[in-house]
């Protein structure tokens, strides 16, 4: 017999005998035994009080066998009796089972709570002095730290859909509809809802945003001018994964639109950023390029004296005044507004920053990286 029917066991003591038919003594019985539920701590507690009050040996149980004796007349009155106890006894000690049940359930959570923002190394968590703690991904911190740079120059943080329309990713930004980049094998196209025939339409005009720009072109039409905010976000190009191209990776751009900008805000600006991210030494310079989107337009050299292989320049970006023609897709009048717009790689600046060679290495998870940007280690 398990420990569940130990009633029969003989270190169970046996409960006082009373006839079924004295409702005193019932009522008694059944007062005696609700109070030791009540009085129950816990649940182990509670199994005893189950095994001494409804057990083979209790008074209840007792009572309920001599039932059997009694003349026909009486059965029925000692049954409902003694069964309504039975009955009430039984509805106690569950409600109470239940009540013992969160009242451990909390103390579980009281006692094996974990603080996870407590910063503890896997060894101390195991008990020994060896591991490391983890970090967060340098990719993050660097969206983190550009998204701070620009919020204390007092610009806005600025966000949009990954899945952009055409419209927002080209001819908003003064693409036209033979631009290279527009063609399949640099952009992901989006198939549209398929046809009676099962096969999707292609022309849904949806892409994954081959830059963050769409993002400007969608405040220039929310917002109130004047504008300056900065774009951190995830893009996608049909690229092939190698050492320094990726699928997936990320940018920031920023955007000012105001009555009087020129180049030479543009260049304080970028100088501003640099220096914060890179140091107080480093600086840029501006080479003429093209850009649809801007004119005129440059390509952005850093100097940095962290430069792998020693101090120099290093291209990490474009940047330009803004088209007139844009903003005039978006309702603003080049002949009172001007703007400037640039852009540069996160991937790029976290590799410049910390002298990783291989663009790889950011995005395999390899733990020997994640080491170098833990708690202590050096970023």
């Amino acid at each position: 017999m398990t420990s569940e029917t130990l009633p029969g066991d003989d270190s169970i003591a046996q409960g006082p005998a009373i006839s079924p038919t004295d409702s005193a003594a019932v009522e008694a019985a059944l007062a005696l035994a609700l109070a030791a539920v009540t009085d129950a701590a816990s649940l182990s507690d509670l199994k005893e009080v189950r095994i001494a009050h409804t057990g083979e040996r209790s008074t209840l149980a007792l009572a309920n066998r001599a039932i059997g004796g009694l003349p026909g007349a009486e059965k029925a009155v000692a049954g409902k009796l003694v069964g309504g106890a039975r009955g009430r006894l039984g509805a106690a000690i569950k409600q109470r089972e239940a009540e013992l049940d969160a009242l451990e359930a909390l103390r579980v959570l009281a006692t094996e709570t974990v603080d996870v923002t407590l910063a503890k190394a896997r060894g101390q968590v195991a008990g020994t002095s060896t591991g490391l703690a983890g970090a967060r991904h340098p990719i993050a911190r660097t969206l983190e730290d550009v998204a701070d740079i620009f919020v204390a120059m007092g610009w806005e943080i600025a966000e949009g859909p990954e899945l952009e329309h055409e419209w927002f990713n080209f001819e908003a930004l003064n693409f036209t509809a033979d631009h290279p980049a527009r063609q399949m094998q640099d952009t992901f196209y989006v198939a549209g809802e398929a046809g009676p025939d099962g096969v999707p339409a292609l022309d849904s005009h949806l892409v994954l945003r081959t830059h963050t720009s769409p993002v400007q072109a969608r405040a220039l039409l929310e917002r109130d001018l004047p504008v300056y905010i900065a774009c951190p976000g995830k893009v996608f190009r049909t690229d092939e994964l190698d050492a320094t191209h990726s699928p997936v990776f990320h940018q920031v751009e920023g955007l000012a639109v105001d009555k009087g900008l020129t180049m030479a805000h543009l260049k304080g600006t970028l100088d501003h950023l640099v220096k914060a991210m890179f140091g107080p030494e480093a600086h840029t310079r501006l080479r003429p390029s093209y850009f649809p989107f801007t004119e005129p337009s440059a390509e952005l050299d850093l100097w940095f004296p962290q430069k792998k292989g020693g101090a120099g320049w290093i291209e990490w970006g474009g940047c330009g005044m803004v088209n007139p023609k844009v903003l005039s897709s978006v309702g603003i009048d080049p002949e009172v507004y001007s703007g400037f717009a640039f852009g540069m790689g996160i991937e790029r600046a976290v590799m410049l920053r910390h002298g990783i060679e291989d663009m790889r290495d950011l995005l395999e998870g390899d733990v020997r990286l994640s080491r170098a940007f833990a708690l202590g280690g050096n970023v």
